[in-house]
């Protein structure tokens, strides 16, 4: 393929991611630009809400040829809030799953949220996060929380390849899954960002690891048959 015909290519999923931006009425990604370079997406700018920062990375990933997201977009709030009401709000939003995150405690400090604690699955450290992202003034999160695995010698392979024959598209066979001490790597391709995103959240789920290393790659269709 020529240096010509790779830009062509670029040019070409730039536009399309762009438009996918302008399509989707989650945000209003005006002020984001983007760059497009062999597949590997890069996003500029900014936009007024943290939750908008994740919802347009989302939507570029639904783009067809989009291999890797860098999103550098930068949160810049339309209306400033206090830390203290913010800590409020984190709060409640952590007790809404207070079932899940019971030792989980959330520090705000320039409107950047950190959390912190011990939870059992790589899992609720997720959940953890996802549940202050849409705090509204939320500028951005550090998740420092700790997974503290159960204390069993179980192999957590052959359970996430089962949950993965039960749950996803792809078979488990088809998804390479290692283990190593208390962390589990996933290896392989699969057909889309939601399927590699799916295949990541099925083995968050297990109680053996604390973490969970992702290194699936998004291939097209006619690559993996």
């Amino acid at each position: 393929m020529t240096a010509a015909e790779l830009n062509a290519d670029d040019l070409g999923l730039r536009d399309s991611v762009m438009q996918q931006l302008e399509w989707d009425s989650q945000f209003d990604a005006s002020d984001v630009g983007v760059a497009a370079n062999h597949g590997a997406v890069t996003l500029t700018g900014y936009i007024d809400t943290y939750a908008g920062k994740l919802a347009v990375e989302r939507a570029v990933k639904r783009v067809r040829g989009v291999r890797a997201v860098a999103n550098d977009v930068q949160v810049r709030l339309r209306l400033e809030r206090t830390d203290t009401d913010l800590a409020t709000d984190a709060a409640q939003a952590l007790n809404h799953r207070a079932s899940l995150l019971e030792n989980v405690q959330a520090v705000v400090h320039y409107g950047h949220v950190t959390l912190t604690g011990t939870v059992r699955t790589p899992f609720q450290r997720a959940v953890a996060e996802e549940a202050v992202h849409d705090v509204k003034g939320v500028k951005g999160i550090a998740n420092h929380i700790t997974v503290a695995p159960s204390a069993t010698s179980t192999d957590p392979v052959a359970g996430i390849v089962g949950a993965l024959r039960r749950e996803t598209d792809h078979h488990g066979h088809e998804i390479d899954v290692t283990s190593s001490g208390d962390t589990v790597v996933l290896k392989g391709t699969v057909r889309s960002w939601r399927e590699r995103d799916a295949a990541e959240r099925v083995a968050m789920h297990s109680r053996n690891v604390s973490h969970v290393v992702n290194l699936l790659v998004v291939g097209q269709e006619d690559e993996v048959g």
